[in-house]
C-alpha cells in the first residue's frame, strides 16, 4: 500500500509542476508580446519626437507646424576667427577729386563781436563730401516724324521707334525698370505703382504696369530659348523644383542650370510632363545633378549626381534617430572624407587623386555590403535608395565639371518663395511663364557678371546679345 501511495503522490507532483509550466510558458509568450508591442510604440514616440525638419532634413521650414529649431549646419568647425581673415581688402567711401557741386561754406560774419567778414580772405580748412541722389524727374521725349523728296520723285519718311506705337507711351528705360523691380526687388504691382508716382514723379497705372510687363516677357522670349539651347551644350545640369501657388492652385517652378546658364520654367506638374514639356531629348551630353527625385533620375542623361548635401541631412536626420545606429555615422563620415577630397583636387587642379579615391570607394563598398538593421526601417530605406543609385554617388570624384552638390539650383528656385512672401500668388499661368522667363535672364546675367538693369535695357531695346 506504501508503494502505491508512493507512485500516486509522484504522479500528483508531476501534473502539479506540468500545469504549472504550461502556466509559465503562457506567462512568458504574453511577456514576449507585450515586449514587442511596448518596443513598437517606442519607436514611434522616438519617431514622432525626432520627425524631419528643416534643421535635419531638406524638409522646407513652411511646412513644419511651430516655429523650427535653428538650422544644422552641414559645415564643421574651423580654426579661423570670426571677422575679416587676413589679407581681405575692406572697402569704404573714398572722396572723387571733381565734385559735381562745391558749396562753399565760408563765414559772413563773425561769432565773436559779429563784425561783418565779407571783405575778409577766406582761407581752405576742411572739405568734406556727400553723396546724395538729386530730384528724379521722367524725361519726355516727341518723335518727330519727317519726309523728304528725292529728286528722282521718291518721298522717304522717318519712323517711329518700336516702342513709339501709340500717340503716348512708355520708352525701353521705363519698360526695363518695371521688369527689373517686379522679377529682381518681387515689388507688387500696386507697390511698384506708388514707386512711379512718389520717387519717379512718373504715375502710372496697375493696368499699365501689366501691359509693360507683357510687352517686356515677349522681348525676353527668344533670349529665353537661347539659354535653352545653349544649356543643352554643357557638360553639367543641375535641376531642381519647388512648389507654388497659381490662382488657388499647386504648380510648380522648375530650373535647369550650368555655371553660366539658368533656364527657368512654370509647369502645372511635378512629374515626367514638365520635363518632357522643356527638354524632351533629356541631356545625353550632361551629367544631371538633382536631390534623387525619380523623374530627374529617370531624365536621360550622360550622368548623374546626387546631392550631397541632401544626403548629409538626411544622415542627420537618421543619426538622431537611431543613436546607436553605426552605418549612418560612417556613411556622413565618408561623404564628408571625399568633399575633403573633393576640395583638395579643385585647389591643385588635379583631375583625380587616385589613392584617395580608391580609399573612399573601397571603404563604399564595404559599407554597401553591411547595411544597417533593417529594424530602423528608415535608415534601412535610405541604404536602398543608396544601393539604388550607387553609381550615382561619387561622380564628383571623377570629373571637376560635376559638383558635389545642388545647391546652385535650389538658389535658382529660391527666389519663387521669396516672391510669393512679398507679392502673393501668382494669378493666371501666364504670369508665372512671365516671372520664369523674366527670372531666368536675370539669373544668367548675374552669373556672368554683367549689370542686371542694364542688361534689361537691352532687351527693351531689342538689343540684347547673349554671350556666356
Amino acid at each position: 500500500m506504501s508503494d502505491l501511495s508512493d507512485v500516486i503522490e509522484k504522479d500528483s507532483l508531476i501534473s502539479l509542476l506540468l500545469l504549472r509550466m504550461e502556466g509559465l510558458e503562457t506567462r512568458l509568450q504574453n511577456a514576449e508580446a507585450r515586449i514587442i508591442e511596448l518596443e513598437t510604440e517606442n519607436r514611434l514616440l522616438k519617431e514622432q519626437l525626432i520627425n524631419k525638419n528643416s534643421r535635419n532634413s531638406s524638409k522646407p521650414p513652411s511646412t513644419e507646424m511651430i516655429a523650427p529649431k535653428r538650422t544644422k549646419s552641414l559645415r564643421g568647425s574651423s580654426d579661423r576667427k570670426p571677422g575679416g581673415q587676413p589679407g581681405h581688402k575692406g572697402s569704404n567711401l573714398k572722396m572723387v577729386s571733381d565734385p559735381d557741386v562745391i558749396d562753399k561754406r565760408i563765414p559772413a560774419y563773425c561769432n565773436g563781436c559779429g563784425n561783418d567778414l565779407s571783405d575778409t580772405p577766406s582761407e581752405l580748412v576742411e572739405k568734406r563730401q556727400l553723396i546724395d541722389i538729386p530730384p528724379i524727374v521722367p524725361v519726355v521725349i516727341e518723335q518727330q516724324i519727317y519726309r523728304r523728296t528725292c529728286t528722282c520723285g521718291h518721298t522717304t519718311s522717318g519712323q517711329f521707334s518700336p516702342n513709339a506705337n501709340a500717340q503716348v507711351g512708355y520708352g525701353p528705360n521705363t519698360e526695363a525698370l518695371v521688369a527689373y523691380l517686379h522679377t529682381r526687388q518681387y515689388l507688387p504691382v500696386a507697390r511698384m505703382g506708388e514707386l512711379f508716382k512718389d520717387v519717379l514723379g512718373m504715375p502710372i497705372s496697375t493696368g499699365g504696369i501689366s501691359h509693360l510687363l507683357k510687352r517686356f516677357v515677349q522681348k525676353a522670349t527668344p533670349v529665353h530659348e537661347l539659354i535653352k539651347q545653349r544649356l543643352q551644350n554643357s557638360p553639367f545640369v543641375g535641376s531642381d523644383e519647388t512648389g507654388c501657388k497659381v490662382n488657388g492652385k499647386l504648380h510648380w517652378f522648375w530650373t535647369w542650370q550650368s555655371p553660366r546658364l539658368t533656364y527657368i520654367a512654370h509647369s502645372s506638374s511635378r512629374g515626367k510632363k514638365a520635363i518632357e514639356d522643356n527638354f524632351p531629348d533629356g541631356f545625353p551630353n550632361a551629367v544631371l545633378g538633382s536631390d534623387a527625385w525619380k523623374p530627374q533620375l529617370n531624365t536621360l542623361a550622360k550622368g548623374h549626381q546626387l546631392c550631397t548635401a541632401h544626403m548629409l541631412r538626411d544622415l542627420n536626420y537618421l543619426m538622431e534617430l537611431h543613436s546607436k545606429e553605426n552605418w549612418s555615422r560612417e556613411f556622413s563620415q565618408l561623404l564628408r572624407q571625399a568633399l575633403k577630397v573633393r576640395y583638395a583636387m579643385e585647389k591643385h587642379h588635379a583631375p583625380c587623386l587616385k589613392t584617395e579615391r580608391t580609399a573612399i570607394m573601397d571603404l563604399f563598398q564595404k559599407l554597401l555590403t553591411e547595411p544597417p538593421d533593417p529594424k530602423n526601417k528608415k535608415a534601412y530605406t535610405f541604404f536602398k535608395r543608396i544601393l539604388k543609385n550607387r553609381d550615382h554617388i561619387f561622380v564628383f570624384l571623377t570629373d571637376l565639371a560635376v559638383p558635389p552638390d545642388n545647391n546652385s539650383s535650389e538658389r535658382a528656385i529660391r527666389n519663387i518663395k521669396v516672391k510669393q512672401k512679398v507679392s502673393g500668388q501668382f494669378m493666371a499661368d501666364h504670369s508665372a511663364m512671365g516671372f520664369a522667363k523674366i527670372r531666368s535672364v536675370i539669373y544668367t546675367t548675374i552669373k556672368n557678371s554683367q549689370n542686371v538693369l542694364e542688361a534689361l535695357r537691352l532687351i527693351a531695346r531689342n538689343d540684347f546679345s547673349l554671350e556666356v
